[in-house]
């Protein structure tokens, strides 16, 4: 498989040009294309700079003249999940032809759009990039043969890596940043190029209070880590590694 990661601007979306318009961000949960209708069915997160931005950019978005259908889900604050249907753009289109498929959620921000896109031949993928450039603004942005074992690999270990990122998401402001700061500050390494000392002048707390942020914050990672580790080698072993 040829996974295509790529930034574009599509001239004929709706959900670009609302971003591009107002202060909102688009974060696909679920989309399902139906082929004898030609329409795309979509649950989105939408997320606004505050409440205001996003009830413009949810009243530009049922109010655009590319979309076909429009529900709101639920919403809370500056957040709010959205079904919506829209019909095939170009870039949909384009991909679909040259059997293209989706392997990841879009992102959708500031008049652009991030696309995770996979390939089955390196002849497949040229061309639609090729073709991708004449209706649509696109930049790669990474380009990467991956073969059946590494893809399995991804596949079998979804669950896994979706424990560690909660963990990430359990991490206060605060813990995030103090773990950021040691390891870009080399606190972690051997010898080390930031002493726990150093950390707290950054932050002007007390060593003490750095100290237990950083313990904090490992503490919640690491317990993360250890519980997925049983999880991957019992499916390291089914694949034979």
């Amino acid at each position: 498989m040829i996974s295509v990661t790529m930034d574009m601007v599509q001239y004929d979306c709706p959900y670009i040009d609302v971003t591009d318009e107002t202060d909102v961000s688009f974060h696909t949960m679920h989309w399902d294309f139906n082929t004898a209708k030609q329409k795309l069915e979509t649950r989105i997160l939408v997320q606004g700079d505050d409440p205001g931005a996003l009830t413009n950019g949810l009243g530009a978005l049922q109010e655009h003249d590319r979309m076909l259908e429009f529900e709101l889900l639920s919403r809370r604050g500056d957040t709010a999940v959205i079904k919506s249907f829209i019909g095939q753009t170009n870039a949909m289109r384009t991909i679909r032809e040259h059997d293209g498929y989706i392997t990841g959620p879009f992102q959708i921000r500031d008049g652009s759009e991030l696309w995770s896109v996979g390939f089955d031949t390196a002849d497949n993928t040229d061309n639609a990039l090729s073709e991708l450039e004449d209706g649509n603004d696109v930049r790669v942005e990474s380009r990467n043969a991956t073969s059946f074992e590494e893809y399995l690999d991804v596949i079998q270990h979804l669950g896994a890596a979706k424990n560690v990122i909660d963990g990430c998401r359990e991490l206060s402001e605060t813990e995030r940043e103090t773990l950021t700061k040691a390891v870009e500050g080399g606190y972690f390494q051997t010898p080390r190029r930031a002493t726990l000392g150093m950390l707290a002048d950054e932050f002007d707390i007390s060593k003490t209070a750095t100290s237990n942020n950083l313990r904090r914050a490992e503490g919640k990672l690491l317990e993360r880590v250890v519980s997925v580790l049983p999880e991957v080698d019992s499916e390291d072993a089914l694949i034979g590694k």
